[in-house]
């Protein structure tokens, strides 16, 4: 009995001390060929094999068998590579840049407790089918297959007008997706595609970025998920960066739009107050045409507020003489009194 429960202790010690096994079948010519484990925390060098990202070293033995075994993976899902080398093992000129292009590999997702598989395919293809204890190591795959259907839809009709529309459709297919399998590593995979640079998916990225709340979204699930990756800050610092660069190149026209507007405005009521003001000097001097030179000084001492005495005063003349014109004023003007007077000028 003691020897039964030593047998599932042992069996279980994989998942009690956080051990990973990743193995999988390559072609038997491969035999003694080097492959590698590495560790994809940049997400921006998903798109191909990097030196420094490896963390472990096997090969293929005689059947075309490989795994890597150990327990100083991240308890974390995190995005790991398989590739199986097709250049030298030195960093010479057959890895450019740090990269070898002669490189089978595949991408998947896992943590320190997985046992991943990668049986060949029924077509003899090697890295390209995944088996894993851990549902979500084939979400980038998955993704991939997305990715050849867009590019079908794209190369079907290569017209300005359909590349909108499947623009539209792509980016809600794939969002969708990212956000329906609940893993915000798979979402980072879909965002590295949709917004490179040197992809034709990127103008109609910066576009979407300023309209459509995912991104904002997928800024708290990384947050939430994985609070201290580097990639969590990283994507952060992407948007933040890619918003100002859409709010520069698009909403500066609606901008200067609005600036136009308001000044066409400012406009538009400096030349009617100017207008409207001419209008009544021009009815008020209409009015003092009217009158003759003498009577044209009395209503000017009028709008002074001058009393009739004062007037006559002014003018040296008796105050009947003042009332007697300024009766003649109202009658030429229609006006009963001085404040009609008053009103008549100041309008």
């Amino acid at each position: 009995m003691r020897f039964l429960v030593l047998i599932l202790l042992l069996a279980q010690s994989t998942v009690l001390f956080g051990q990973y096994h990743f193995s999988g079948q390559v072609s038997a010519e491969n035999n003694g060929n080097s492959i590698y484990l590495s560790l994809v925390e940049d997400y921006r060098k998903s798109g191909r094999v990097y030196l420094d990202q490896i963390v472990q070293k096997s090969e293929v033995d005689s059947l075309g068998h490989f795994s890597f075994e150990g327990n100083n993976l991240n308890d974390q899902n995190r995005i790991y590579r398989i590739h199986l080398d097709g250049c030298s093992d030195n960093t010479g000129s057959n890895h450019f840049l740090g990269r070898c292009n002669n490189s089978k590999n595949v991408l998947f997702i896992a943590n320190n407790k997985d046992t991943v598989s990668f049986p060949t395919s029924f077509e003899d293809q090697s890295l390209c089918t995944i088996s894993s204890t851990n549902p979500k190591s084939g979400l980038l795959l998955e993704i991939d297959g997305l990715k050849e259907h867009m590019a079908y839809d794209f190369a079907d009709y290569p017209s300005e007008a359909n590349k909108k529309l499947n623009l539209d459709k792509w980016f809600q297919t794939l969002h969708n997706f990212g956000k329906e399998v609940n893993e915000p590593l798979a979402e980072l995979y879909i965002y590295d595609f949709l917004s490179d640079k040197r992809n034709e998916t990127f103008r109609f990225y910066l576009e979407d970025l300023t309209i459509n709340d995912y991104y904002d979204n997928l800024s708290e699930r990384l947050s939430n998920t994985y609070p201290e990756a580097e990639f969590t800050q990283q994507y952060q610092a992407e948007i933040t960066t890619d918003e100002d660069l859409a709010s520069f190149s698009r909403p500066q026209s609606s901008k200067w739009n609005r600036t136009i507007i308001a000044l066409l405005a400012v406009s538009l009521l400096g030349n009617f107050l100017f207008f409207l003001g001419k209008r009544r000097k021009d009815s008020t001097s209409e009015l003092l045409e009217k009158l003759t030179p003498q009577e044209q000084k009395i209503v000017n001492l009028i709008l002074q507020n001058k009393t009739n005495k004062e007037i006559a005063s002014e003018l040296f003349v008796s105050v009947s003489t003042i009332k007697t014109h300024i009766n003649n004023l109202y009658k030429k003007l229609d006006v009963t009194s001085r404040d009609e007077m008053l009103q008549h000028f100041k309008k």
